[in-house]
């Protein structure tokens, strides 16, 4: 699978989760690190963790496994590394504080319809 069409599916399992305000940025131009930045948020810890574990669920079912997963335990940032994608998903309080859509901000904000 193309890294575009795995950032739909990591969009779709957030958005059936009900993340809040889903992010994806195109990284592809301007870091080697990855294709997309995905981020989400959540209203609670468990929350975050089910938006992170249908991520991994839905990923998984499409043959994708992630390269690295930290900050399940806490739940206050979740970084999942599938490679081609990274997926952040934040408490909102974690996820104003280290605002990565302005340290990204060279990168193309996407809309879900441009997948």
């Amino acid at each position: 699978m193309t890294s575009k069409e795995l950032a739909k599916i990591a969009y779709n399992a957030l958005d059936d989760k009900k993340g809040v305000n889903i992010s994806i940025i195109d990284i592809s131009e301007i870091s080697t690190i990855a294709d997309y930045f995905i981020i989400a948020g959540g209203n609670n810890e468990n929350q975050v963790k089910a938006l992170a574990d249908n991520v991994e669920e839905q990923l998984y079912k499409a043959e994708c496994t992630p390269n690295h997963i930290e900050g399940y335990s806490n739940a206050n940032w979740i970084l999942m590394d599938f490679n081609d994608i990274i997926i952040h998903v934040f408490n909102e309080e974690d996820r104003l504080f280290y605002d990565l859509e302005r340290i990204w901000r060279d990168g193309k904000q996407i809309n879900i319809t441009d997948l």
